[in-house]
Parts: C-alpha cells; sequence; structure tokens
C-alpha cells in the first residue's frame, strides 16, 4: 500500500536526526518544500516533534511487548514503531489501521522487511489496549514499580533522560521539576515582533495571508503570538518587517538599552535575530558589528541584512574564543556589547526536543570553560559606563551565574552586575511584574512553565568609570 507524504517525511526526519546527528527544525525545512501540501507538512512536523519529545516514553510502551533478546532493534524499526505509537497513543483523528498498516510499509521502504511481522504484531497489539482515557504520561505511570527511583519514574512518565531530571529537582525541587517536564512537552508559541513598525500594516496584512493568527505575547508589550500559517515564510519575514523569535530571547536584546548613535557589538550573532533589533536601536548614527566563528553563518546573516534593507551593520567572522583581533576602525571599545553564548539549550527543549536526547551529563561543566573564555575576551572591548549582556538559553547554573561570577571575579573592580530592571519593566505587559523575571540577585531569568517562553538567563555589566 502507498505511505502517505507526511509519515515517509517524518520518517525520513527522524533518521537523519538519529544517524546523521541532524537537527529536526533543520532537516525539516530541508523536505517541506513548496510541492508539500499544507495539511502533510503540518502532520509530518507533528509527527517528527512529538515522537522527539515522547521517545523515552513511546520506547517504554514498545520495550514492554519485546523479549530481552529483540530490544536491541535496528534503528528504521525502532523509529517506524515509535512513529506507530505516537500515532496510536497521542493522535486522537488517525485511524489505528493507518497508523498500523503505514509503520508495517515504512519498515519495508527501509529495507528491513524481515522486522515487518514483528512491528505489526506489537501495533496491533497496542491498538487494542483499552486507554479509558488517560493521557499517555498517567498511563505510564500505572505500570511502573513504586520501587523505581523518584528521578526514573518521572524520566520515563514525561520523557527526558534520568540524569537531566535528578539534577533539575536537585536545583529546582521536585514540583519544580515536575511542572518543567510537563512544559517541555507541550507545543511552544511561535513568537515575533515588528521590526519596522513603518510597514506594520502590510506585515499584519502578509501574516495574514499565510494563514497566520495574530496575538498578544504573553510577557512583552510589543510582542507578537502566531497561531497557524508560515509566518517565516511570509514576505513580512522575507523583507524584515518582522522577526520570528522567542519573547525571552526578544527581552535579552533589550537588556543591553542600546540607544541611537551607540556602537554595539554582538560577539556570537548568528543567525542574526538580535543584531536585526540591535541595528534598529542604533539608528542610522550607530554601527552594529555581527560576528560569528563560521563564516557561512557569517554570510547568511549578511544576506538577511541586506533584504531586510539594513545599512548599519557590519558582518565579520572570528573566534573568540581567542582574544578578539580588532584593529582600525574597529580598535574602539563598544558602547554595547551582546555575548549570547553557545549553550547546552536546556531552555528550549520544547522548540528543539531532540536535545535532550543529544546533551550528556558533563556537557554543562564543559560548556562552562569555553563561555567564560567568550565572556573574558568581550569584556576588555567595553567601553567605560557601557554595557555587556552575557546571556544563554540555558536552565543551568554553572552555564550561566556560576560563568559570570567567575569571570568578574578574575577582572577585580573594573565591572560590576548591572540593575537591569529600568531597561526591560517598560516593555513587560501590566500583568508581568519585573520581579518576576529578575531575581533578588540581579540576573535575568526565565522559566518556561512560569512564563511561557524559552527558557533564558542573562547578567546585564557594566564597566567602571576609570578613577581620577
Amino acid at each position: 500500500m502507498p505511505i502517505s507524504r507526511a509519515r515517509t517525511i517524518a520518517f525520513d526526519v527522524l533518521l537523519r536526526v538519529a544517524k546523521q546527528d541532524a537537527y529536526a527544525d533543520e532537516a525539516l525545512r530541508a523536505e517541506l518544500d513548496k510541492t508539500v501540501k499544507a495539511e502533510d507538512a503540518g502532520l509530518a512536523t507533528e509527527l517528527v516533534l512529538g515522537v522527539l519529545r515522547w521517545q523515552r516514553l513511546l520506547d517504554f510502551f514498545i520495550d514492554r511487548r519485546l523479549s530481552k533478546a529483540s530490544k536491541a532493534l535496528d534503528v528504521e524499526v525502532r523509529l517506524a514503531l515509535r512513529l506507530g505509537i505516537y500515532q496510536l497513543r497521542f493522535l486522537d483523528r488517525i485511524p489505528a489501521s493507518a497508523a498500523v498498516n503505514e509503520s508495517v510499509e515504512l519498515v519495508k521502504r527501509a529495507r528491513k522487511r524481515s522486522a515487518a511481522t514483528l512491528v505489526n504484531a506489537i501495533l496491533r497489539k497496542a491498538a487494542k489496549e483499552p486507554l479509558a482515557g488517560t493521557s499517555p504520561a498517567d498511563g505510564a505511570a500505572r505500570l511502573l514499580s513504586p520501587e523505581i527511583p523518584l528521578a526514573e519514574r518521572l524520566g520515563i512518565q514525561y520523557s527526558h533522560p534520568t540524569w537531566m531530571v535528578e539534577r533539575w529537582i536537585r536545583i529546582f525541587g521536585e514540583e519544580r521539576t515536575r511542572s518543567l517536564l510537563q512544559a517541555n512537552n507541550r507545543v511552544p508559541a511561535l513568537s515575533g515582533y515588528l521590526l519596522d513598525p513603518e510597514h506594520g500594516d502590510e506585515a499584519m496584512q502578509s501574516l495574514q495571508h499565510a494563514g497566520c493568527r495574530i496575538h498578544p505575547g504573553r510577557l512583552l508589550r510589543d510582542a507578537l503570538v502566531f497561531e497557524g500559517g508560515n509566518p517565516s515564510a511570509c514576505d513580512a519575514a522575507r523583507k524584515g518587517w518582522v522577526a520570528i523569535q522567542d519573547e525571552a530571547s526578544q527581552a535579552v536584546a533589550s537588556l543591553l538599552a542600546a540607544d541611537p548613535g551607540n556602537s554595539v557589538l554582538d560577539v556570537c550573532a548568528a543567525p542574526g535575530g538580535k543584531a536585526l533589533a540591535l541595528a534598529r536601536a542604533a539608528g542610522a548614527q550607530g554601527h552594529v558589528v555581527a560576528a560569528d566563528l563560521h563564516e557561512h553563518r557569517v554570510r547568511g546573516m549578511r544576506e538577511r541584512f541586506e533584504l531586510a534593507g539594513v545599512r548599519n551593520v557590519e558582518t565579520i567572522a572570528f573566534d573568540a574564543e581567542h582574544p578578539i583581533p580588532f584593529e582600525g576602525p574597529f580598535a574602539q571599545p563598544f558602547d554595547r556589547i551582546l555575548v549570547d553564548v553557545p549553550c547546552s539549550g536546556t531552555g528550549t527543549l520544547a522548540r528543539h526536543p531532540e536535545i535532550r536526547w543529544k546533551l550528556r551529563v558533563e556537557d554543562p561543566r564543559d560548556l562552562h570553560g569555553r563561555q567564560a573564555r567568550l565572556l573574558r575576551n568581550a569584556l576588555p572591548h567595553l567601553a567605560a559606563q557601557g554595557r555587556l549582556v552575557y546571556s544563554t538559553c540555558s536552565l543551568e547554573p554553572e552555564e550561566n551565574e556560576s560563568v559570570v561570577r567567575e569571570v568578574l571575579g578574575s577582572f577585580g573592580e573594573t565591572y560590576q552586575i548591572a540593575d537591569p530592571r529600568a531597561a526591560i519593566e517598560g516593555l513587560l505587559l501590566k500583568s508581568v511584574h519585573v520581579q518576576s523575571v529578575v531575581c533578588n540577585d540581579g540576573f535575568f531569568r526565565t522559566f518556561p512553565p512560569a512564563h511561557g517562553t524559552d527558557g533564558f538567563f542573562a547578567a546585564a555589566i557594566e564597566r567602571q568609570k576609570p578613577k581620577a
């Protein structure tokens, strides 16, 4: 029987994630061209991200029906089973026959015909299981032995690695960890904002033409939340009238409080969303240097800025883990510096679910050294009384406050943590208190279950004026 295009795309993308270490959103974009119908694109996206979010729980349901000898399945066979179980357990509108039969055909298409009988048997048994109106996570909880340790139990029930759950219980406590696990398994909001208010009406028309329903933001006054359609592919996004960016990420750029005429350095700028916002804030008399390690990413930013008609940004490639090689016109210190460092991404697991399976227990500690080098090398380029913002989309203390405190401690009293409330308070919705995002330690933090955004950390740092 023929296999629907949506399931074929989903299987191929999941195979690339599993075998080539690809990122799901990039692999999906490569597959979902203009020849793919909207309904197929929607189902393929749901299947890919749903299977990745619930991978461990799906494997729990699969492995219950396998003997010890048969649990070492080929990756193609396990992916077909995950797709089938996900449709049976999580998607009400998918006929059981379609979920079972097309998963069997996917195994055959992957040249694993010998496993077709096994896949058929497991999925047919799963289709007959009484669900009794329970959620899959609650259903799993009833099947787990009470002797299983809490972190492992929650890891299976909410589909996260046990080590990750253990560390979060240690950091956040059980209740907040449980709410975080649940938030990571919800479809995240797709947010953005108007980059060019002069084209506001045209931008809204473009978004609506692309099938987007537009709602107010959840955190920021000027944020937009998109429902339906594909805002990234509309003219408003291509022309730089609208930026697609999570609200917490939008807030980070605002913490710099860039003023017209400022010189700004964005150290790890690709793909360029924050640099665009900073260029608008600096204005025609200001100047932004958008840097990245990889030349191809710098080229991508350059094309994005040109398409958006932004003329006050200069792109450059360098490795900021080494002393930054500024000379000539770049030798002058910058009024504002953004150091949005590569990180574990644990604040974005709802948006990028495969990250939870790629990360290792030692990664937050290993990333700390790299992040500290990036911050340490950027600080000397900050002008007196200038502001630098260090940020991550990580929830892990090793990547956040411990980096800031370690690096600032090595400079003595030259730099100090600045209070970011004045920069952010006027941008928040009236219903959002600034104390909910700026903690007593002076750091900016968002927590997915509390704010409905990605989890971000940011520290505003100011260089002290030299004593006379």
